[in-house]
């Protein structure tokens, strides 16, 4: 047992999933005997996804600081935030839309319900998306309703400031409980993957596996294309040459592959703003700690690419409609992301929820998720750095001696 509490949770997900292959090609048997432990995680899961999307993202909101604080420094950055999120899951949409990942195979046909053959109304797609009865949506479980609601409080809450200070603090520890829990359905996690993939191996096909090797490589191939226009961002928005900012950021790019962690590198890109950038405190010291709670440009991608992955696998129509709220669950279901441990299989349940699918994905999802989750923490920390890099240059808050220090400073920048 202790030698299980000293392996980290990626590799326990890992054992989990390589022991439920064997348990499903070897015995059928033993798969559906297991298939509880399954049942019981999907269920825990759901359980989850209500409270933890309304005290995880109002949170968010909230710690973006007052109304005051947001209008120099923060809203700057909040704008960089937002638009990262938002230009990633477009490009992973568009991305998807191409490549169809999911279109070959039909094994999860028979688990979604049958989606209607009507196009959408986008107006009256994104009328729906605000509640008459927060209440009525919580129940049902109508998680555009709570998203759009939380929006509202949390803004509210920055708005009237110390007034509403013990709200904020409730709000916080609410969060900081659903975290909890969220640990502990975490820690089960293994079991109830191992389960599930012990019963998927029995029914999934082999076209089935070329759609979800399909999807792994577009999703690395799509992060890669994102990274490589972070430095034109740079050039463009913060007229500083490319080659050179790349160079400066390398240490928290080669933390955050190796260590798919985004608290991990924040110590890191730190030091890095201040020793080699040589942008002020009162900066960094502001937009990373912000970016990595709310900075989540990897996961908005990839919250573009798996909405159509999903909409081909379960046969639920791609319209206009559907596309806005694509993109706006990237960047709302984003920021609600970063404080979750397991963030990726949580916050999928909380997606596929969302636009009203079946669960039946996760299983993939979690086994998939160490071969995609290095290149969505590496944009993650590279946004940051980017975002934080630009406000610093707008505002004139960057040591250029510091940036050019090993190299010849041109005369004009």
């Amino acid at each position: 047992m202790k030698f299980w509490k000293k392996l980290g949770l990626g590799t326990r997900i890992l054992i989990g999933i390589v022991v439920g292959v064997i348990i499903g090609l070897v015995s059928p048997a033993a798969a559906d005997f297991l298939s509880p432990l399954g049942t019981i995680f999907m269920n825990m899961l759901k359980m989850l996804i209500v409270p933890l999307v309304f005290f995880t993202i109002t949170s968010g909101i909230c710690k973006m600081g007052d109304v005051r604080q947001l209008r120099n420094v923060g809203l700057r950055y909040l704008v960089w935030v937002a638009g990262s999120a938002v230009f990633a899951a477009i490009v992973g949409l568009v991305a998807a839309l191409i490549v169809q990942p999911g279109r070959g195979a039909t094994d999860f046909l028979a688990g979604a319900e049958a989606a209607e053959a009507a196009s959408y109304s986008f107006v009256d797609n994104v009328v729906s998306w605000f509640p008459t009865n927060i209440v009525e949506s919580m129940v049902n479980a109508n998680l555009l309703q709570i998203i759009v609601f939380t929006i509202f409080l949390g803004v509210a809450l920055l708005a009237l400031g110390e007034r509403v200070g013990t709200v904020v603090k409730l709000i916080d520890q609410g969060a900081d409980v659903m975290l909890k829990i969220t640990e502990y359905v975490i820690a089960f996690s293994p079991f109830g993957i191992m389960s599930l993939m012990a019963t998927l191996v029995t029914t999934i096909s082999g076209a089935a596996m070329v759609e979800v090797i399909k999807f792994i490589v577009l999703d690395n191939v799509t992060g890669l294309i994102l990274l490589c226009l972070y430095p034109l961002i740079v050039r463009l928005l913060a007229k500083l040459p490319p080659a050179r900012f790349i160079k400066k950021i390398g240490t928290p790019i080669l933390v955050a592959v190796s260590t798919s962690s985004s608290a991990a590198t924040l110590p890191v890109s730190i030091d890095t703003c201040k020793e080699k950038l040589g942008i002020t405190e009162k900066i960094y010291g502001f937009t990373l700690p912000l970016g990595n709670t709310i900075g989540m440009t990897g996961f908005a991608m990839f919250i573009g690419m798996v909405t159509v992955f999903a909409s081909n696998l379960y046969g639920f129509p791609i319209t206009i409609g559907r596309i806005i709220s694509f993109v706006f669950l990237g960047l709302v279901i984003s920021i609600g992301a970063a404080g979750v441990k397991g963030a990726g299989v949580v916050m999928s349940g909380v997606l596929l929820e969302s636009l009203g699918m079946p669960l039946t994905l996760i299983p993939i999802l979690a086994a998939i998720w160490p071969t995609i989750d290095p290149c969505h923490t590496t944009l993650n920390n590279v946004g940051d750095l980017v975002g934080t890099t630009i406000v610093a240059r707008q505002m004139d808050q960057m040591d250029m001696d510091v940036f050019y220090s090993d190299a010849a400073k041109p005369e004009t920048t």
